[in-house]
C-alpha cells in the first residue's frame, strides 16, 4: 500500500481517527475524502489550532480540517511541486487528478536531501533552579541531577535534544553549579558544544538570556531543565519560523474542579447552578521560542521572568503566539511528580 493510500480517511470519520492517522504515519498528515475526492486536510497544526479553539475529538473531522489545501494536478512538474513547496512552506502536498481524487501525495523530506541537522536552533537549558519541593533530595544534589531511571533529568533531556539534531547548547546554572558542570563537561562526550551561563544572583526565569553572547543571530529554544517530555521540537522552531514569531510560547491544557456549586445569574436573577464543574485552562509549559531580538531585549543581570517577558513583549505588539502541546509533558518540580517520572517516563 503506498503511503497516500495509508492516510485516506472518509469525511464521516471523528476527529480522534485524523489525530490517529496523523500520528501512526510517517507523513503526518490525513487525508479527508468524500466520495473518493479530496475535500480537506489535517497536520499536526491543524490539530493543535483545534486543541486550543476546544473542539472535542470526537466531533467531525470537518470541525479539525483544513477545507482549503494546497494541492497540485497529477501533470505538475517535480520542479513545480518543490516551489510550491518552499514558497508556501509545505512539507506535503496531495498530488489529484481533474476530478479531485487523490492519486499520490509528495513530501518535502522526500523530494531534497536535507543539508544538516533538520533541529538547527541553540538551545537554552535553565538548570539553576533550589529545587526546594524536592528537599530533602535536592540537599546534596542540584535538581537536574535527580535520576529517573538510570539518567539524570538533564541528561535525558539534553539527550532528547540532541536525537533530533540539536548541537549547541546553554546551560544557565547556580545552584551547585560546578556538579552540573563537573558531569557535562564542555558537551564533547555528547559530540555536542555546551556553554555554561552563569547566574551569581538569582535572575528569574528569563534573567538568563541576558548573559547570553551577543552574537547569537538565530532564534533559540528555552526549556526548564526540570521538564521531561516529548514534544516534537521540529514542529514547534518549524512553527516559530513560518509563522513569523518574535516569541513563541508552549501551552498546555490544565484541568481543574471547581469545588463549589458554580451560580450563573443576570441583573439578580438566577439562571442556572452548575455542581463543581469542571474547567480548562491553558498553561505555561516552561518552553520557549524567542527571535534573537527578544533575547537582546534582555538586559545582561537584570531579573526577569519569563511571564514579565512575554508581557511587556505584547505591551510593545510584538508577535507572541502559542504553541499547544499534545505530547507527553511532565514537570518533575514536585516529588509526587518525580515519583511519577520513575514510573512512567521511557
Amino acid at each position: 500500500m503506498e503511503i497516500w493510500q495509508r492516510c485516506l480517511i472518509d469525511v464521516t470519520e471523528k476527529c480522534r481517527k485524523a489525530v490517529e492517522v496523523v500520528d501512526a504515519t510517517a507523513a503526518r498528515i490525513a487525508l479527508v475524502v468524500e466520495d473518493g475526492c479530496l475535500v480537506g486536510v489535517v497536520t499536526d497544526f491543524d490539530i493543535r489550532k483545534a486543541l486550543l479553539c476546544g473542539i472535542p475529538l470526537e466531533q467531525p473531522v470537518r470541525e479539525m480540517m483544513n477545507c482549503h489545501p494546497t494541492v497540485m494536478q497529477e501533470e505538475s512538474t517535480e520542479s513545480d511541486i518543490l516551489q510550491t513547496m518552499k514558497r508556501e512552506n509545505r512539507k506535503q502536498i496531495p498530488i489529484v487528478d481533474a476530478k479531485g481524487r487523490v492519486k499520490d501525495l509528495r513530501l518535502f523530506k522526500d523530494m531534497i536531501a536535507e543539508s544538516g541537522p533538520r533541529f538547527s536552533l541553540p538551545v537554552l537549558l535553565m538548570a539553576g533552579g533550589l529545587g526546594m519541593r524536592l528537599r530533602p533530595l535536592t540537599d546534596n544534589c542540584p535538581k537536574p541531577l535527580l535520576k529517573v531511571g538510570e539518567k539524570p533529568i538533564l541528561e535525558i533531556i539534553l539527550e532528547n535534544f540532541i536525537e533530533v539534531g540539536a548541537r549547541e547548547f546553554y546551560i544557565s546554572v547556580n545552584y551547585k553549579a560546578e556538579m552540573i558542570r563537573d558531569y557535562f563537561g564542555n558537551g564533547r562526550n555528547y559530540g555536542v558544544s555546551i556553554t555554561y551561563i552563569e547566574e551569581t544572583t538569582r535572575l528569574g526565569t528569563a534573567g538568563a538570556l541576558g548573559l547570553l553572547p551577543k552574537t547569537i543571530d538565530s532564534p533559540i529554544l528555552v526549556m526548564n531543565g526540570d521538564l521531561l517530555t516529548k514534544v516534537d521540537f521540529h514542529q514547534l522552531a518549524s512553527f516559530h519560523r513560518i509563522q513569523g514569531a518574535d516569541a513563541t510560547m508552549c501551552v498546555r491544557e490544565s484541568c481543574y474542579q471547581i469545588p463549589y456549586g458554580v451560580v450563573k445569574s443576570k441583573d439578580f436573577i438566577m439562571e442556572d447552578i452548575q455542581e463543581k464543574p469542571m474547567r480548562m485552562d491553558f498553561v505555561n509549559a516552561g518552553i520557549y521560542v524567542l527571535s534573537p531580538e527578544v533575547v537582546k531585549h534582555v538586559k545582561e543581570n537584570e531579573h526577569l521572568d519569563m511571564t514579565d517577558l512575554f508581557l511587556q513583549l505584547l505591551k510593545e505588539k510584538k508577535r507572541a503566539l502559542v504553541f499547544p502541546i499534545r505530547e507527553y509533558w511532565l514537570d518533575v518540580g514536585r516529588m509526587e511528580d518525580f515519583n511519577r517520572a520513575k514510573e512512567e517516563f521511557f
